[in-house]
């Protein structure tokens, strides 16, 4: 009797153990993008605060990364990784950081004089309108830094996710000075290519790299990592035609930046160059290509799709 009595306690227990972490797993799965952007706010927060930094640096650094922003790239960073299998939230946060801190350094580098010189970011004065340009490009490059110490603290796979860092950087760069100053390469003769150009490697290559970042953490099969790479440079390009898309449609106040400044500089964006309709057509073109891209993905990516959705149909 004590044995049966033990053994049916042993059964308690184990069925107490394998429900629990069946719900912790789901939970985790099921988490919203509420949960994860107060995460990554908070991680985020912690990164800067934990380095001991002059203190005027530390208030610059904390004004360019945290004065809001829509927080997309380690979003996807989370949901990449969630879908590639990851069972920690905790697991993805330092690349996911990484990739939100490279955003903030190119934006506060952009918004210079010698650049776009633009007076307003995330609804506010931009960083050297507040600190002045000294101090904004130290930040700026204070935050490059800091993404890649960053990303060396991931617990899986860190050296391949600071690579993904640094050529998503590299990728960045380029694209802006493309963007900036010209000098294509030789067979890049015609205006859209041009632009498709910039683009890929400005606006997308973060946006990429973000994605392949997660799935990487996770440990993604090769295949799930071309899949989900697929889906980022379908996201990445998405993003900036709707981008283009919203700087002649929509204003300064609703934006939270300048509106129209791309027109105003004479840049060239997708609707001077395809004009508004076709724009919208290659909007609708790569919402279809990334959730072509998910098709083939076991998990559940039902996140990653309403992403894709909602960057394709917003207004800021």
């Amino acid at each position: 009797m004590m044995l049966l009595r033990s053994y049916r306690a042993i059964i308690r227990i184990t069925a107490c153990f394998s429900l629990y972490f069946l719900r912790v797993k789901t939970e985790i799965l099921q988490i919203d993008d509420t949960f994860i952007l107060q995460a990554i706010e908070q991680q985020l927060a912690e990164a800067i605060e934990a380095r001991p930094l002059a203190p005027k640096l530390a208030e610059a650094m904390r004004y360019a990364a945290l004065g809001g922003g829509k927080r997309i790239r380690p979003l996807l960073t989370v949901r990449c990784g969630l879908a590639a299998g990851a069972c920690e939230l905790t697991s993805l946060l330092p690349a996911a950081i990484s990739f939100e801190l490279l955003h903030c350094f190119s934006l506060v580098h952009d918004d210079l004089p010698a650049l776009d010189n633009d007076d307003l970011r995330r609804g506010r004065p931009t960083t050297h309108k507040v600190y002045g340009e000294a101090l904004a490009i130290l930040a700026g490059d204070a935050l490059q830094s800091l993404a890649m110490e960053t990303s060396l603290a991931s617990p899986r796979h860190a050296a391949a996710i600071a690579t993904e860092v640094a050529k998503a950087c590299s990728d960045m760069i380029s694209g802006q000075v493309l963007d900036t100053l010209g000098g294509f390469p030789a067979e890049c003769t015609d205006q859209a290519s041009q632009l498709e150009m910039i683009h890929r490697h400005k606006t997308g290559a973060l946006i990429r790299g973000a994605c392949r970042a997660g799935a990487i953490a996770a440990g993604a099969s090769t295949d799930l990592l071309a899949r989900l790479t697929r889906y980022g440079s379908a996201m990445g390009h998405m993003f900036q035609v709707v981008d283009d898309i919203l700087d002649i449609t929509q204003n300064s106040q609703t934006l939270g930046k300048s509106a129209g400044k791309d027109s105003a500089q004479g840049k060239t964006t997708y609707p001077s160059v395809h004009g508004l309709p076709m724009s919208r057509r290659f909007v609708a073109e790569l919402l279809s290509e990334s959730e072509s891209a998910l098709s083939g993905i076991e998990a559940d990516a039902s996140a990653l799709s309403t992403m894709a959705r909602t960057l394709a149909t917003r207004t800021h």
